[in-house]
């Protein structure tokens, strides 16, 4: 079931500043929005997607996955399952001869859901080497630099120790942990989480979800939990365990809870390029963001600059926020419906894809990009409009978009379930191919990463 819609003014709310929060994000070269659901009192009443993107369209969330880890923590504490002041040692008795350092044993669940396990810094590649793979071991290898829980550092391995745990205890994934707590009550339908390589769930990363379902999220803990977890726990989550006075930007340097950053206002669940799960209790409204954004700091600047006082103006004119699908952003370039006539067959070597050949139709006119090592697939130009053509088990859906620039072809593949697009160009005359990602995927991981595992839901 969706989230209640209403108009803003029936909310007390002002729509005009919507329309001045995406306003003042238009002139911004580094924020690109793919999704925006406003929720006040438990209703929806601005929303809008940016085609390719739409409301049934899983996105990757990077980050905020960890507030979904948080969750699965919460339940498990709630259940008598895990004890916030036990160490993450006693959860995993086989290495109890391996551990020496005694700050290490000394670390407890509370300090790795607060990103304070002690450590100075992001310990992800030391801890899969020290660990031979399994991060949870190798973060315990790694003797911290300070006492646990006195320092903060932002660490993938303590939020994957919160995943490992609650696997432990529950004897399942991490997936099926919160299918029949959260996503089932929720209503959350459409999810997914890639595994590493030992086919377990990271917890610092790689879920997939739709807009609404982020939104949801939010407001079950603006909610103060409901009837599904405990009020105690929302409080004990989202308030500042440790100090963050040492990062940058004013919405960074509020304090940390389990695995949400405290901000100028609320707190939220925050993922790279723009995903975020905005909690506002003075305004008792969420706020869910999707995109491709780099100048996050810009992104939260809007909000509080336009959005905040629109959210509790407690008036404005009637009527509905217009729900609108703009076009996002394609290359540069002139339309579609020109280019070269001719074109010879290219085949260039990728970093992201292994090889492709492009290849003009002379009857229709359609244009092809294929990869060699995996099923091909055909990015189809009709009449200048893109249309959505999976890639396999490579990243699809994709999204293709085309432009001509004189003798040259530019297409951006867009990665439609995640923030990323791949920008193509290719030149014929010279015989090229260029590759360049808008924004880059985090860490080494498979095109495959960028798509809602095949399995989910």
């Amino acid at each position: 079931m969706s989230l209640p819609r209403s108009t803003p003014a029936e909310q007390g709310v002002d729509a005009r500043g919507i329309d001045a929060f995406l306003a003042a994000l238009d002139p911004l070269p580094d924020v690109e929005l793919h999704s925006l659901m406003v929720v006040k009192n438990g209703h929806v009443v601005g929303e809008r997607w940016w085609r390719p993107y739409g409301p049934d369209r899983p996105h990757l969330m990077y980050s905020l996955s960890k507030s979904f880890t948080s969750t699965a923590l919460g339940f498990a504490v709630a259940e008598g399952l895990v004890e916030l002041d036990a160490t993450v040692l006693s959860y995993f008795p086989e290495w109890d001869g391996r551990v020496a350092d005694e700050r290490s044993r000394r670390i407890r669940v509370r300090d790795v859901a607060a990103m304070a396990s002690g450590h100075a810094a992001e310990t992800v590649d030391e801890a899969l080497a020290k660990g031979d793979g399994d991060m949870v071991l190798g973060l315990l290898l790694l003797p911290p630099e300070y006492e646990p829980g006195t320092f903060f550092a932002y660490n993938q391995p303590c939020t994957n120790a919160l995943s490992a745990i609650v696997r432990r205890v529950s004897d399942g994934t991490l997936t099926d942990f919160l299918a029949s707590r959260l996503f089932e009550p929720l209503e959350i339908g459409t999810y997914g989480w890639w595994l590493d390589r030992n086919r377990r769930e990271l917890g610092y990363s790689g879920l997939h979800v739709t807009t609404e379902a982020v939104a949801k999220l939010g407001q079950l803990y603006l909610e103060g939990g409901r009837d599904l977890l405990p009020a105690s726990w929302v409080a004990e989550a989202t308030r500042a365990h440790v100090i963050t006075d040492r990062e940058e930007g004013p919405d960074w340097s509020q304090g940390y809870g389990f695995q949400f950053w405290r901000g100028r206002h609320g707190y939220r669940g925050d993922g790279a390029y723009g995903q975020f799960m905005l909690v506002l209790p003075e305004a008792g409204a969420v706020v869910a963001l999707t995109g491709q954004s780099e100048d996050t700091p810009a992104l939260l600047d809007a909000v509080w600059t336009h959005l905040l006082p629109a959210l509790t103006a407690d008036d404005g004119p009637a009527g509905a926020w217009p729900v609108e699908w703009p076009e996002l952003p394609g290359p540069a370039g002139a339309t579609a419906d020109g280019g070269p006539g001719e074109w010879p067959d290219l085949t260039a070597p990728f970093a992201a894809l292994p090889s492709a050949t492009f290849t003009r139709d002379p009857a229709g006119g359609t244009h092809r990009v294929h990869t060699v090592s995996v099923t091909p697939t055909e990015l189809t130009l009709d009449d200048g409009r893109p249309v959505i053509a999976g890639w396999g088990d490579t990243g699809g859906p994709l999204v293709p978009l085309f432009a001509f620039d004189g003798d040259r072809i530019r297409v951006d593949v867009v990665f439609v379930e995640s923030p990323h697009r791949l920008r193509l160009t290719l030149d014929p005359a010279a015989g090229t191919f260029v590759e360049d990602w808008q924004t880059e995927p985090l860490g080494s991981t498979p095109l495959g990463y960028l798509r809602m595992p095949t399995t989910s839901r």
